[in-house]
């Protein structure tokens, strides 16, 4: 497997396209986007556990009944949800669309990200759409058209083999606030070139969402518009996938690749953020147990705080384990910070230890900071990521709608 450049257009057949159509007040950014294929993909989604759910959420997901689609019209500045003419103002995007690119609207698939509960300006979106350039060089234009508080594009593309046949994935997602499980999270659009078949490409996604997206914590809450879709059109013309087996675990390996990447890009790019938090949990009884304890420690609000002003209070990082409600005995954690500057322990056997407090501040102070609790009781480990919490965090949404 190779990194390499391009993002959702990086595979066969993929194009993107973005204009300002008019939603966002801010005329420096384009806030409309188009991501096509150049023939039918297999699909497969994952959509917000939350159960206010936003239109054209809802409308993908009805367009997504058969697994296949072949485009995705995409909108920030307005999230679309519980907004008068929500389904229909949807509806009437991937019509738009549809009428553009010569499809079924059934074909197209729809997504908003931005303010809830305002209408959308549909009027403004069909006028804009027949203006979109497709191009296969216009990933990074596509992926700054979906960003809201977000301040840098989250991209990552890689080549693996299938058979002798060089395949492709790539994504690009959007997620600053409203960050935390269960998927939702963030809007995440991945593109493939691999034949696979649908109904294991749904498998995959779900698995690997479980190990990626839902393993990031910003702060506390779950949008009601987040999704994942992954679109794969087969063009690369290897041998489909239709079981799981050596090749689909080739496939499945790329797709945590990707998806861990751009979540940890989102976990880095949190609103207000100064540093992406690394929670490790090692040696548990089981995944689950590592999974929630480091679930636990990204999502308090004070170990994040603590993060943010550099402050190895370990205090912190127990008692958000211990309220996890994941059994473990809190004689045997021993709890270490670390970063690019070195490693410090500081607890062991749930014991406070004596630490070089200058050399904690430094290695707290990086941009990438990692907190490892070991449990000492099996052979278990997750990793869950998260960001620290700062005062721009509230400025950004003390009047993130005015």
């Amino acid at each position: 497997m190779k990194e390499i450049q391009g993002g959702i257009c990086a595979a066969n057949g993929f194009s993107a396209g973005a204009v300002h159509s008019g939603i966002r007040k801010s005329r420096t950014k384009e806030d409309l986007a188009l991501i096509v294929s150049s023939s039918p993909c297999d699909c497969a989604a994952v959509y917000t556990r939350n159960q206010v759910k936003a239109d054209p959420l809802l409308v993908t997901k009805q367009h997504l009944a058969d697994h296949r689609a072949q485009a995705i019209i995409v909108n920030s500045g307005n999230a679309n949800a519980c907004a008068r003419n929500g389904h229909a103002h949807a509806v009437r995007a991937c019509q738009a669309a549809a009428a553009h690119l010569g499809l079924d609207p059934q074909d197209v698939l729809v997504a908003s990200t931005g303010v809830i509960g305002v209408e959308l300006p549909i009027d403004r979106i069909e006028a804009a759409i027949p203006s979109i350039q497709l191009s296969k060089e216009n990933n990074d234009l596509c992926a700054r058209a979906i960003l809201t508080t977000d301040t840098k594009e989250k991209v990552v593309a890689v080549t693996f083999t299938i058979d002798q046949t060089t395949c492709t994935l790539g994504g690009i997602a959007k997620g600053s606030g409203m960050i935390h499980p269960n998927m939702g999270t963030m809007l995440a659009f991945l593109t493939t070139d691999c034949a696979i078949d649908a109904q294991l490409l749904q498998t995959l996604l779900v698995r690997q969402t479980q190990v990626t997206f839902n393993r990031v914590s910003v702060d506390g809450d779950t949008s009601t518009n987040d999704m994942c879709i992954v679109m794969a059109n087969g063009e690369a013309h290897n041998p489909k996938i239709v079981t799981e087996g050596e090749q689909s675990a080739v496939f499945e390996e790329a797709l945590h690749y990707v998806m861990e990447a751009l979540a940890k890009m989102i976990a880095a790019d949190g609103e207000g953020a100064g540093r992406l938090m690394t929670c490790t949990v090692t040696n548990a009884a089981d995944e689950h147990t590592a999974e929630t304890l480091a679930m636990s420690i990204c999502s308090s609000s004070l170990v994040k705080a603590a993060m943010f002003g550099a402050d190895a209070n370990w205090g912190r990082v127990l008692c958000a384990m211990g309220y996890s409600g994941a059994a473990f005995d809190p004689s045997t954690v021993s709890v270490r910070f670390a970063s690019q500057v070195g490693v410090i322990t500081v607890c062991e056997q749930g014991k406070g230890l004596v630490f070089d407090e200058t050399l904690a501040k430094e290695i707290l102070s990086q941009d990438a900071v990692e907190i490892i609790a070991d449990l000492h009781q099996g052979t278990a480990q997750a990793s869950c990521w998260g960001c620290d919490l700062t005062y721009d965090y509230v400025k950004i949404n003390g009047d993130y709608r005015t």
